[in-house]
């Protein structure tokens, strides 16, 4: 596996990222719907190199979850890349000395005595909602999403080819694990324009659990000219036409032989409601501008329609890198004022528009929400105004999943640069992400030599401060 960042050093990451991500303004056209020439040569190709049918039987042989009636649950994580700076979010300083405190100031919210940034008002007044786990052990974490992604401090950046140690994400173990809730529906989503740099898949567990690209998609989900679903009176009549496809494509290729999985694999190429699940635009033009109209405000809405549909774990990234703030004489995505001000205001906008949807539609209790990035920021500005990165702590946000919010999980000391009491771990961030989705903490995955890998390490234990 080829390091997921170029290693010719940081700069050059900056460099080679911001030629592809603007800072703020929406996309254009979030999700490209191919051509017909894009969809021949992809035919019902994999989501990952596998073919549908064949990600699904490995996934339900795996997990025997297909055909399992259970309570549908789903996990939605917003990554924010590059690291935020926790002291400038949510766990501000006051009192701390002004190269330390930084220049925000601090609000109260709706649960007295938790203070957050005055750039996160929505978040504040829905804080009886939401839990701060403010002692995030991030110590093994690097500017990557590998680590903190796969819950599991033995997940590194090596930047030796061998990045990860092959460790899976927590997305992918749940796609392993427990698939998705409707099985027409991919298990796992990735909702980013950077993949290698924001989305950590699979690693040896095997290419079937890798994560859905969510922006190509909707283009397999598009039939090419000639070929409308209302016309195809059987489903016979459907492969046929679809091995015709493929046959123009490869000689060698049919689909005669088919089985549940390829029906499965034709359901979700055909079904309108996976199709729907995909169309932001269906949407009310009051809730699309509550959610906020860019990329992760969008990309946000179209997460609540994934696990509605039945989607079990959708990761949402707004942009590549865009919290790495070093300075705001340092490009790309300069530093606390000039950086961060204009970005604040975007995920606070989506977090809160994604509670509070959850809530109306009945969704809160069994969807996890997550929001984090890989580290915090350094305790003192930079002269430049920006802040480092710096692995001892961070925050990160929570809401949903039946848990017990309004809440402050943990505290750094009075710098913030180093965990005061309450030390939460990645392994039990992992611990608390499978026992919401009901995975047994003590299963296990096979290496490729055949040895078993916990897919909980290091002691990682659900954090009880959630449990209601």
């Amino acid at each position: 596996m080829p390091p997921l960042l170029p290693s010719n050093g940081h700069a050059m990451q900056h460099r080679t990222g911001a030629a592809r991500n603007p800072l703020l303004p929406p996309p254009a056209d979030l999700f490209r719907v191919g051509s017909r020439r894009w969809f021949l040569q992809t035919g019902l190709a994999g989501l990952a190199g596998l073919t549908l049918a064949d990600t699904l039987r490995l996934q339900a042989s795996a997990s025997g979850n297909l055909s399992r009636h259970r309570d549908p649950r789903s996990v939605i994580l917003f990554w924010l890349s590059g690291g935020p700076s926790h002291i400038d979010t949510w766990d501000p300083k006051p009192d701390a000395p002004a190269e330390i405190r930084g220049p925000y100031r601090t609000i109260p919210t709706s649960v007295p005595g938790i203070r957050v940034s005055e750039h996160l008002p929505l978040q504040a007044r829905l804080m009886h909602q939401l839990a701060i786990l403010r002692a995030v052990d991030c110590s093994a974490s690097n500017h990557t999403p590998i680590t903190m992604q796969a819950g599991n401090p033995l997940a590194r950046r090596t930047d030796d080819g061998k990045d990860g140690g092959g460790y899976p994400s927590m997305g992918s173990l749940t796609a392993r694990f427990r698939g998705p809730n409707v099985a027409s529906m991919p298990a796992f989503v990735g909702l980013a324009d950077s993949w290698r740099a924001d989305v950590w898949g699979s690693g040896h567990m095997g290419s079937a659990y890798e994560p859905v690209k969510g922006n190509e998609l909707p283009g397999r989900l598009t039939l090419p000219a000639g070929l409308a679903v209302p016309r195809l009176q059987e489903r016979a009549e459907l492969r046929r036409r679809f091995d015709l496809l493929e046959r123009a494509r490869d000689a060698g290729s049919n689909m005669g032989q088919m089985d549940r999985y390829a029906d499965m694999a034709y359901d979700m190429v055909v079904s309108p409601a996976v199709r729907r699940a995909f169309d932001v635009g269906q949407e009310p033009d009051r809730l699309r501008d509550a959610y906020g109209r860019c990329s992760v405000g969008e990309k946000a809405l179209l997460a609540r329609r994934l696990v509605e549909a039945g989607t079990t774990f959708v990761l949402v990234s707004g942009r590549w890198g865009y919290f790495d703030h070093h300075g705001d004489n340092v490009p790309p995505w300069g530093g606390i004022l000039k950086g961060l001000t204009p970005i604040l205001p975007t995920i606070d906008r989506a977090l809160t528009a994604l509670v509070e949807d959850l809530g109306a539609r009945g969704l809160l209790d069994s969807t996890l929400v997550l929001m984090m990035g890989e580290f915090g920021r350094s305790p003192v500005l930079t002269k430049d105004g920006g802040r480092e990165h710096w692995t001892p702590v961070m925050s990160m946000l929570t809401a949903g999943g039946g848990g017990r919010h309004g809440q402050v999980i943990g505290s750094s000391d009075a710098r913030g640069g180093a965990i005061k009491s309450r030390r939460v771990s990645p392994s039990d961030l992992a611990a608390t992400v499978f026992r919401h989705l009901d995975i047994p903490l003590d299963a296990q995955w096979v290496n490729p030599q055949g040895r078993p890998i916990p897919i909980v390490t290091e002691g990682g234990q659900p954090i009880t401060e959630l449990t209601v």
